[in-house]
């Protein structure tokens, strides 16, 4: 049966990073992914043309990951904290209720803080009411680097419940990542294809494969 994803990525190339390989077996398998993209590297930090070149990269790489739809808020990322609540939480729910996804995969709240706005915004918006009643499973992905940056013992550490089993995809994983050239970085960098391609192999050896992406389950339903 086809099923309605939804990946919300803070930035450009964290999708790609955290799920790419899901993405892209999720469309291998013909179920319909839409990736929200939340915000980027935008004015007043930022010039508009880096994030104008974020949104091409991050628009190439799910054509490669098989995405079925992008869609881009264009929210700053360096003031998501000063935007009032309830309107970040609407928006991102205006997504779920256009999209209706019955799977849900977000960011896990990290050493990021956008990560962790943008993670609070999406359990509001995939709450069992409404659109989000339609959602029957909701998870959070690591991102390399800032989801291993945490405090041990003081901040929320990932430990995955979930390992999804991308051995036939990692290579697709690898390609879509590629793309991020404004982002993603040499080696020994934390975001470097080999960095991504090595959290892979660990992740996979975990649960008995080659490559896996780990992934921690928040709501099931069945």
């Amino acid at each position: 049966m086809t099923k309605r994803v939804l990946v919300v990525a803070p930035h450009p190339d964290d999708e790609a990073l955290g799920v790419g390989g899901t993405i892209a077996k999720y469309a291998h398998d013909r179920h319909r992914v839409t990736i929200l993209t939340v915000a980027g590297h935008r004015p007043p930090l930022y010039p508009e043309s880096a994030y104008e070149q974020t949104v091409r990269e991050a628009k190439e790489a799910h054509r490669i990951l098989g995405a079925a739809e992008s869609i881009f808020l264009n929210l700053a990322a360096t003031t998501l904290g000063q935007m009032p609540t309830h309107e970040l939480n609407a928006q991102i729910y205006s997504v779920v209720e256009r999209v209706n996804p019955q799977i849900v995969l977000c960011c896990f709240p990290d050493r990021h803080v956008d990560h962790r706005i943008i993670f609070e915004s999406t359990m509001v918006a995939t709450r069992p009411v409404r659109a989000g009643k339609e959602v029957e499973l909701l998870a959070a992905y690591e991102t390399l680097s800032e989801t291993h940056w945490n405090a041990p013992h003081i901040e929320p550490s990932f430990t995955p419940n979930w390992v999804v089993n991308i051995t036939d995809q990692i290579e697709t994983k690898l390609l879509a990542l590629a793309c991020y050239k404004s982002q993603i970085g040499p080696f020994p960098g934390p975001r470097s294809i080999e960095a991504a391609k090595a959290l892979a192999a660990f992740r996979g050896t975990q649960a008995g494969f080659a490559y896996g992406e780990g992934l921690h389950v928040i709501r099931m339903v069945s």
